[in-house]
């Protein structure tokens, strides 16, 4: 009782303060300020681990970018503080990257206190494939895309025409890069969370196939940092790839218990085989 009355003290829900953990699996709601507040700490904890892994690329930055420099050769700074702060934003970017696992649990521990019991049960093992799906977008882009397109970019070379790339554009064109097929990546994961709460199912995801396609061509025009259509189909290829299989994986049975479960509540054994 006690820890209900103090509930506005600290951000929620916490697993060490037992009221709390309570409310979630009454599915009590939380007032707005509570929401604000856990949202704060939950963004300070992000900030400050994305510093925290960042501070620690730093110390082998100069290794990391001779490493990322190697499908372009050598690479120039046109500003007098160029190299220098190149340096941190690759650090930054090292630092995001390695704390995605943590984002996505922040992200889902303030999201699931919205869903109901049984749809926190159904969608909380997509938090660890989230992270293994971003990573093997990122690897994808870096192992496969990265080296095709710089060596379809830089094909356009000729005897009066040779590439300068100054590292500051190229690390930020790495970067984007990366975190765009992460992202993109993402996409089977959410359309099996549409489809386990019931927004959409596999005969919806069919009948707007067509809407979908153009929307993932308009998606990778607008995430891809090159402007060639090379890159851009690079992106959209396997995207629509990931859209065909999640149209397979929405009509697994598993899927349509949990669709069922929560628009009609009930159990797994009440769905038709």
């Amino acid at each position: 009782m006690d820890s209900m009355d103090n509930k506005g003290k600290s951000g929620w829900p916490w697993w060490q303060r037992k009221g709390n953990a309570t409310r979630v699996q009454l599915d009590i709601p939380m007032p707005t300020t509570e929401h604000l507040e856990e949202l704060r700490i939950r963004l300070m904890k992000i900030f400050f681990t994305v510093i925290l892994f960042s501070l620690l690329c730093y110390l082998e930055v100069d290794q990391i970018l001779s490493y990322l420099s190697k499908p372009i050769g050598t690479m120039v700074f046109t500003r007098p503080a160029e190299a220098f702060f190149v340096r941190i934003k690759l650090s930054f970017y090292l630092g995001l990257i390695l704390s995605i696992p943590l984002i996505f649990y922040q992200l889902w521990g303030f999201v699931s206190p919205a869903l109901k019991v049984s749809e926190r049960r159904h969608v909380r093992w997509l938090l660890p494939l989230a992270s293994l799906l971003f990573f093997a977008g990122m690897l994808f882009a870096y192992f496969v895309v990265l080296p095709v397109g710089m060596n379809f970019l830089l094909s356009y070379q000729s005897d009066g025409l040779k590439a300068l790339i100054s590292v500051n554009s190229y690390i930020s064109f790495v970067g984007m890069l990366l975190l765009s097929f992460g992202v993109v990546a993402e996409m089977p994961l959410i359309i099996i969370f549409l489809a386990m709460v019931g927004i959409v199912d596999d005969q919806v995801l069919v009948k707007k196939r067509g809407v979908v396609v153009v929307g993932i061509f308009l998606l990778a025009a607008i995430l891809t940092p090159g402007p060639d259509i090379f890159s851009q189909l690079l992106m959209a290829i396997p995207m629509l790839i990931l859209f065909e299989l999640s149209i397979m994986v929405t009509r697994l049975r598993f899927i349509k218990k949990a669709r069922f479960n929560h628009s009609v509540g009930g159990t797994y054994e009440d769905i038709p085989a």
